[in-house]
């Protein structure tokens, strides 16, 4: 046999053992999701603990956790009713309650570690909290949805004031570069040092700003177009889906690899992006649902990979666990009721770095913690 004759036998051989392996790995499934690896929890009834000085919670309008592992809870106290703050009437109309600040933040057994927030000097509270987030760099954002709330305030951890996006004003459009349109959602993007909103229950749109300045960087609106305020009909699950976000654009969430989170809430979709406004995809959830919409909230899942996104449904009452790779849904846990680990209008949502999932209603005026009961972090 020629040296020429062998060298082709060679690669003819390497060429065929390519194309069996490439042909295999066609034909063989992906390993199912164990069920190990998918999150499980149960409820913690013990969490928080008793909040002192007879305050008690109203509608709760935000909640995260920060880089400490500790639980940032915006409320409302407004939302209390006579009945509920009856000790803080004149004159007191029973022994409880008085309605506790609107920010406060516990650690992950439930003690309260801070409180804070109303009214002060250099700036004026929104009409309606709603949305907090914590950054690495100790700085607190809170938005507002009531009709005037045009604007994200930035504090320090203990509630110095420390400078705003927009003002209290009626909203303009979708394209104002400086006012807000009742912001609902709050992220931050460490490494580029971007601020991101989810603007909101008046705008439709994504808003990006730098996190140290406060100048505008860019937005976009429902598959990365340019937003419009055209009037939308309701909406219609049998219906062409509209190529705009509709109201409120409830959430926002950014991914380690970069991928971009946003809830359509009304619309029952989860629309991806890069951060450029890049649309990449988008997932329908409980399509059927129709009034308050079923993408209220999402948290990323604490893996290196971030596996899971896991999304509250105010509507249905319940929070769904998302295959992050495509969409799928592995688990749920939670039901409409007022039971411990039962939601009633379930709002808003976070997860901490141990798997634990916090909880924050608006029905309810309560926070809830669920613990992992699954190996999905080993």
């Amino acid at each position: 046999m020629t040296p020429t004759f062998n060298r082709a036998r060679s690669i003819l051989s390497g060429l065929f053992l390519s194309a069996c392996i490439a042909l295999s790995a066609l034909l063989i499934p992906p390993a199912p999701t164990k069920a190990g690896d998918v999150p499980t929890f149960a409820v913690d009834a013990s969490w928080p603990k008793q909040l002192p000085n007879n305050w008690i919670l109203g509608q709760i309008g935000g909640i995260t956790v920060d880089w400490q592992g500790h639980i940032w809870v915006v409320h409302r106290p407004r939302s209390l009713t006579d009945g509920e703050k009856a000790a803080s009437l004149t004159p007191p109309r029973a022994k409880c309650c008085v309605a506790a600040p609107p920010v406060l933040e516990f650690d992950v057994d439930g003690n309260l570690l801070r409180s804070w927030g109303g009214p002060g000097d250099g700036y004026q509270w929104v009409g309606r909290e709603h949305g907090i987030e914590v950054d690495e760099r100790g700085f607190v954002w809170i938005g507002g949805n009531a009709d005037d709330d045009s604007e994200i305030l930035k504090f320090s951890l203990d509630g110095k004031y420390l400078g705003q996006i927009g003002k209290i004003a009626a909203r303009t459009n979708s394209n104002d570069l400086t006012q807000l349109g009742r912001p609902a959602g709050i992220a931050i993007d460490k490494a580029a040092n971007e601020l991101y909103v989810a603007d909101g229950y008046g705008n439709r749109r994504v808003i990006v700003f730098d996190a140290t300045t406060l100048a505008y960087k860019r937005h976009w609106g429902g598959y990365g177009k340019l937003p419009t305020d055209d009037k939308q009909p309701p909406y219609d699950p049998s219906a062409a889906v509209q190529e705009q976000f509709g109201n409120p654009v409830h959430c926002i969430k950014i991914a380690n690899d970069g991928l971009v989170y946003v809830c359509d809430r009304s619309q029952d979709r989860i629309q991806v992006f890069q951060k450029n406004g890049t649309f990449v995809r988008e997932w329908f959830y409980e399509k059927n649902t129709r009034g308050d919409g079923a993408v209220f909230d999402l948290a990323l899942w604490p893996d290196p990979k971030q596996t899971y996104l896991l999304n509250a449904d105010g509507a249905n009452n319940e929070v769904r666990v998302i295959k992050r790779d495509d969409g799928s849904v592995v688990g749920s846990f939670g039901h409409s009721g007022r039971n411990a680990g039962q939601f009633a209008l379930l709002h808003v949502m976070a997860v901490d770095q141990k798997g634990n999932v916090y909880t924050g209603e608006v029905d309810g005026k309560r926070i809830q913690k669920f613990k992992l009961t699954s190996d999905a972090l080993k």
